[in-house]
């Protein structure tokens, strides 16, 4: 079964943390591109950042010096770290792992930032 589980959501208020996972499933998952996006009510889906198979990381400007993308290989797992959160993250999180035809994406876990 192939399958992208996002994790750790939730509530918090403007200024303050969160961890999301990414645990993959039925694919070689060190192989992959994998991604974050998000999506905000009534928004287009937008990239937060990338880290590929090499360890190549990028980040949308909204993001950066906020936001640390890192994967475990080991773990099968994509992690965001986001700092300094802010009403403008609240979302839906997405995963998503590239490998050539293949497209993978998770189910999406929600991020609210209280002002």
């Amino acid at each position: 079964q192939v399958r992208l589980v996002e994790s750790g959501g939730g509530l918090v208020q403007t200024g303050g943390s969160l961890r999301l996972s990414c645990v993959a499933s039925g694919i070689s998952f060190s192989r992959y591109d994998v991604d974050w996006y998000r999506q905000a009510l009534g928004k287009q889906r937008e990239l937060v950042g990338s880290i590929d198979s090499d360890g190549r990381i990028n980040y949308a400007d909204s993001v950066k010096g906020r936001f640390t993308i890192s994967r475990d290989n080991a773990k099968n797992t994509l992690y965001v770290q986001m700092n300094s959160l802010a009403p403008e993250d609240t979302a839906i999180y997405y995963c998503h792992a590239a490998f050539r035809t293949l497209d993978l994406w998770g189910q999406g876990t929600q991020v609210t930032v209280s002002s």
